[in-house]
């Protein structure tokens, strides 16, 4: 139970201290170096065929939020935006590629196969519908494509004895 104290709490203070850390960036005018400096080192860099640079900065699994940070040409943050948001879990359609919603709402907190349905994989994110913490599932079949997709209260918060 301490464990899953202190790993809550780390949470919280990583979503404070995220709030933080935005407020001092402006788009625009912040540089990757700024960026770096206030997030750290990204979990995954790509570059786009114009040049530009996506930073990811995921807050699973326990947190819940997912950051991309988008660096243009000229070496400045053009964009950060929090992915875990109902309009973008609206975006996630049947038939939709593994890869692109991976690039709409980021690492996952969360993947797994089942044995009785080997032709499958889940994944999940968390989020906050407001002060509800909540769970974005999405299932993926053979090829990869979405079978389908769903939203929960996260089930940590419903068990017996808290968690």
């Amino acid at each position: 139970m301490r464990l899953i104290a202190l790993v809550l709490a780390t949470a919280a203070a990583l979503a404070a201290c995220d709030q933080h850390r935005i407020e001092k960036l402006e788009e625009g005018l912040s540089t990757e170096t700024d960026v770096r400096r206030q997030f750290g080192e990204p979990s995954h860099v790509s570059e786009r065929a114009d040049g530009s640079k996506v930073l990811e900065y995921p807050r699973q699994p326990e947190g819940s939020t997912n950051y991309l940070i988008v660096i243009g040409t000229d070496g400045k943050m053009s964009s950060l935006r929090q992915l875990l948001t109902p309009a973008n879990f609206t975006r996630v359609q049947t038939g939709m590629a593994q890869v692109d919603v991976r690039r709409a709402l980021g690492k996952p907190a969360k993947t797994q196969s089942f044995a009785g349905k080997p032709d499958e994989e889940v994944w999940d994110w968390r989020f906050l519908d407001g002060q509800q913490k909540k769970v974005f599932t999405v299932t993926f079949d053979r090829e990869r494509r979405v079978l389908s997709s769903a939203t929960m209260d996260d089930p940590r918060e419903t068990l017996a004895g808290g968690r």
